[in-house]
């Protein structure tokens, strides 16, 4: 496993990252909420780049894992500025981003920024516009009233949070309202047990992609982590195909 290394971002603000140098272009994960670069689904993806001589990056985002900063004070925004540092500052050349749940929202808005760079996308139960239709109206009430909502987590002992910055951020920044003006090769793969991102919303993203070269995936009993070894089994193998396919 490579050593953390650190990005500088502005005068405070340090970002964790593991980079592994090899073929192009660089396979960059994207974690979701409140998940950090030594999940399951990224050090499997690691392991198999190491094998196959495949260069590899994954990082914490701001005031996530072993990067700096305040959990509480980031955006959406904020996190969009972070992967396109990686890409720009570590990456330094052609990508194929893999997102997993708001990390897939993310791949996306990445996409967007610097399509000259990003040869293609990997989405796992991508989850773009979750500020919209992830909360009931009283959930998005009590997050303007009183700043952030807290909610037990089915995934650790920590709460999940929503502050009210990232949720007006994340407002800011939906997608599946319109084509989505991205055309690199888009793979998409969703459980069909997922009760945290309906498998559903991976055919509306579908639909919404210029890209005609999309293809999705749909695992009937797998959740929303995909993270069995059979899902993650899955995940290389798409992500392995398309590689060979640029």
């Amino acid at each position: 496993m490579p050593e953390i290394s650190y990005l500088k971002i502005g005068e405070n603000l340090r970002l964790a990252y593991r980079h592994r140098p090899g073929r192009g272009p660089t396979i960059l994960f994207l974690p979701g909420y409140m998940s950090d670069m030594d999940g399951s689904k990224a050090t499997a993806l690691d392991a198999w780049a190491a094998a196959e001589g495949r260069a590899m990056l994954r990082f914490d985002y701001a005031g996530c894992g072993t990067s700096g900063g305040d959990f509480e004070a980031q955006t959406l925004n904020g996190w969009r500025g972070d992967v396109l540092a990686m890409m720009e500052d570590v990456a330094e050349g052609q990508v194929v981003l893999v997102g997993s749940s708001m990390g897939g929202w993310l791949m996306l808005l990445a996409a967007l920024a610097r399509p000259e760079q990003v040869k293609g996308l990997v989405g796992i139960a991508p989850a773009p516009d979750f500020t919209g239709w992830g909360f009931t109206e009283e959930q998005k009430m009590t997050i303007l009233r009183d700043g952030r909502l807290v909610e037990p987590s089915a995934y650790g002992e920590r709460p999940y949070v929503t502050t009210r910055a990232f949720w007006e951020s994340g407002e800011a920044l939906r997608l599946l309202h319109q084509e989505i003006p991205i055309d690199c090769p888009v793979r998409l793969l969703h459980g069909q047990a997922d009760t945290d991102v309906p498998w559903t919303w991976s055919l509306d993203l579908m639909r919404q992609l210029r890209s005609s070269d999309v293809q999705g995936c749909f695992i009937k009993d797998g959740d929303h982590r995909l993270s069995r070894e059979r899902d993650i089994g899955t995940i290389i193998g798409t992500l392995k195909a398309l590689l060979e396919s640029l």
